[in-house]
């Protein structure tokens, strides 16, 4: 069997079960990827896990995180991606990635938004970058938010994703139905599931009613 986090022993720079949950909250320890040991992996670890297919983990602090993501998360993240991409590609306005695009916000930091929008202009000749991690942070950051998810992990990453220029983030809430939309480190503004959701300076004129983000294939809208 492989080694559990509660196993490995403390070498140089590898960290304990209690340092885990000191920085990450109560996540479960079954998201922590325990080969190479927490507090040792690299950015070139992270790569090599998506690479395969195996786990999609963040690196933080040298230690790699999968990501949680239940079904309904993910059918919201590509509901999410499509209406981007709508508004987004006839008019030229950048790139949307979607839940598998690894971003570096500082070294030895890797996020992964599950959806995320960078402006063209801030594209090196309007081209898509090609290393396996991108070296521009977004200027929106999209994440659905799942059970598994701490609200400590949450403020932390909330905080790394201002700390890297990324100027909108959106939290999506499956339950209950509602964006909490931040524009800074503070207090959100919270759209529910009746009002709409805009993009703000960072994709101007976008607008999305979040009945239509949330209605689900056998609901109608006015059940919502």
């Amino acid at each position: 069997m492989p080694p559990t986090v509660l196993d490995l022993d403390r070498g140089a720079g590898a960290w304990t079960a209690l340092d885990l949950i000191e920085h990450f909250g109560p996540i479960p320890l079954s998201r922590v990827v325990t080969v190479p040991i927490p507090g040792t992996a690299s950015e070139d670890d992270a790569v090599r896990l998506a690479e395969r297919g195996d786990r999609l983990c963040e690196l933080v602090a040298g230690t790699l995180v999968e990501k949680p993501m239940g079904n309904f998360e993910s059918y919201l993240a590509a509901r999410l991606i499509n209406l981007l991409l709508t508004f987004v590609e006839p008019r030229r306005l950048g790139i949307v990635f979607g839940a598998d695009g690894l971003m570096r916000l500082a070294p030895g930091l890797v996020r992964i938004p599950d959806v995320s929008f960078i402006a063209i202009e801030r594209l090196p000749d309007g081209r898509v970058p090609r290393t396996p991690v991108s070296e521009i942070a977004p200027d929106l950051a999209v994440e659905v938010i799942s059970p598994g998810n701490t609200a400590h992990e949450m403020r932390q990453k909330l905080s790394d994703y201002f700390a890297a220029g990324v100027r909108l983030v959106w939290y999506v809430y499956p339950d209950p139905r509602e964006v909490h939309v931040y524009r800074s480190p503070g207090q959100p503004t919270v759209v529910k599931h009746a009002d709409i959701l805009d993009g703000g300076d960072v994709l101007p004129g976008f607008t999305l009613p979040l009945q239509e983000l949330f209605t689900e294939p056998g609901e109608s809208k006015r059940e919502g």
